[in-house]
């Protein structure tokens, strides 16, 4: 639908010209608004809520110099946040934070503040800050609807790029529900207001005030903005927000499955207008797809009364659930809709399920966030492994590593780095050598039930 329109705001304005066009789509309704004339009363109200973060790491257990700081040295991590409420409660990217041992924030009058961490998620790459001063009232930003932001709209990002704060610009929603590989929850919001180095973790508003979107990446083969800057959609960041600031971690549902996008080709045997659905392709043991019946091949077109499009959109939909709650599934079963009840269970829990009691088999290692195990008859049973299957079973994910992007208990790790792996103890080996090279993401080759794929493994 946008992009329709994009299209009749180009037809009016050639008619506007003085062009003659054979049509008959009424354009009536696409007339452009104009921007404001200046940016610079909202621009003034909202920079005191945005703060510049500069995190660091002590190395011998001192503390860098400012030198060291002025340079970014790789133990500095320059950054941006806002304030969402009066205490001093402070949004930003988890990379902006991560691995700190001080936090410092500095605020619009050029205070800088000590912070700390009230919780984080690697998945979404957002952290929450507690800004160190009793009794102090600060000024902030309120979070905004996202969905309704169409391509288009206006948006203004404020930030600390190249250290540089409080740095305004200005630019459009230049498309909506991007999935660019960071993870599994990947959705989006694509701008071409500037956004550099420096400006992660920093807001980006709409035109009456609110956030749109957390600032998080962007496109560029020279380092510098080139006007394709990525930002988490507010409705996903205020969800993970909340829930941090709750229970100091994330908990999301659960459902038990491997799941993959509908194929027109498949599509088009299940006599479907459009390649819509995700398709089940193996239903966990004592899982709760398993417990409300769902079977191999159904393709899941509606998730608590959510209609599902694609993967990301169920993973989205379970995700954003309630753990506990019960809500109607329907699927696509032998060319019949069938609604069956699912009860949700928490993904973090699941993902940690093995080994409660802390004590590996003689069979398993860890490292690098994942257990490992030979495959079993146990493990084949419980994960519903076929029995000739090879390679090391993922049996447990470290939910705050960076594995739990792409892996999940159940899968089979076939390939480390191009390289056949067996055994449990030379795959961590492997894994721990190649991610300790610095040369960027690990490739490793994984069957997830009937399906095999090859994956990035980030360090």
């Amino acid at each position: 639908m946008a992009q329709s329109g994009v299209f009749k705001g180009l037809l009016a304005g050639a008619v506007a010209a003085g062009c003659v066009m054979a049509t008959d789509v009424a354009l009536s309704s696409a007339e452009a608004r104009g921007a404001p004339d200046s940016f610079a009363d909202l621009a003034e109200n909202l920079t005191p809520a945005v703060v510049n973060i500069s995190s660091a790491q002590r190395r011998g257990g001192q503390e860098l110099s400012p030198l060291q700081r002025k340079f970014n040295s790789p133990a500095v991590s320059l950054g941006s946040g806002f304030i969402i409420d009066a205490s001093g409660i402070v949004v930003t990217n988890n990379h902006v934070i991560d691995n700190a041992d001080d936090i410092t924030v500095t605020l619009h009058d050029g205070r800088e503040l000590s912070a700390t961490v009230r919780g984080r998620d690697r998945e979404t790459d957002l952290a929450v800050l507690q800004i160190n001063a009793t009794g102090e009232k600060f000024p902030y930003v309120n979070f905004g609807d996202s969905d309704s932001a169409r391509v288009g709209d206006w948006v203004i990002a404020i930030g600390n790029p190249f250290g540089l704060g409080g740095t305004v610009t200005v630019g459009i929603v230049s498309a909506r529900n991007r999935d660019i590989n960071a993870g599994q929850y990947d959705d989006f919001i694509q701008t071409d207001a500037a956004i550099n180095r420096g400006n992660s973790g920093g807001p980006l508003f709409d035109l009456n005030g609110k956030v749109v979107g957390v600032n998080t990446a962007i496109y560029s083969q020279t380092g510098g903005s080139v006007g394709v800057g990525f930002a988490v959609p507010a409705d996903l960041a205020d969800t993970v927000i909340t829930q941090l600031l709750d229970y100091g971690e994330t908990r999301r549902g659960w459902l038990g499955v491997s799941i993959d996008d509908m194929t027109p080709e498949l599509a088009s045997t299940l006599k479907l207008r459009t390649p819509k659905g995700a398709v089940v392709t193996v239903v966990r043991p004592n899982s709760p797809a398993a417990d409300a019946g769902l079977q191999p091949n159904d393709v899941i077109m509606q998730f608590n009364r959510r209609d599902i499009e694609s993967v990301r959109d169920l993973t989205r939909a379970v995700a954003d659930t309630p753990i506990g709650t019960t809500v109607p599934m329907t699927v696509l079963r032998d060319n019949r809709r069938v609604t069956v009840q699912v009860r949700v269970d928490r993904r973090e829990t699941r993902m940690l399920a093995a080994n409660p009691g802390g004590v590996l088999p003689a069979n398993a290692a860890q490292g690098s966030g994942l257990t490992l195990q030979e495959p079993t008859e146990e493990l084949r049973q419980a994960f519903g492994l076929p029995a000739n299957v090879q390679g090391v079973v993922v049996t447990a994910v470290d939910p705050e590593s960076t594995a739990a992007i792409v892996l999940q208990p159940g899968d089979v790790i076939l390939e480390i780095g191009w390289e056949r792996v067996t055994r449990p103890n030379a795959a961590v080996d492997k894994l721990g050598k190649l991610r300790n090279l610095n040369s960027g993401p690990v490739q490793i080759y994984v069957q997830r039930g009937d399906l095999l794929f090859y994956e990035s493994l980030r360090p």
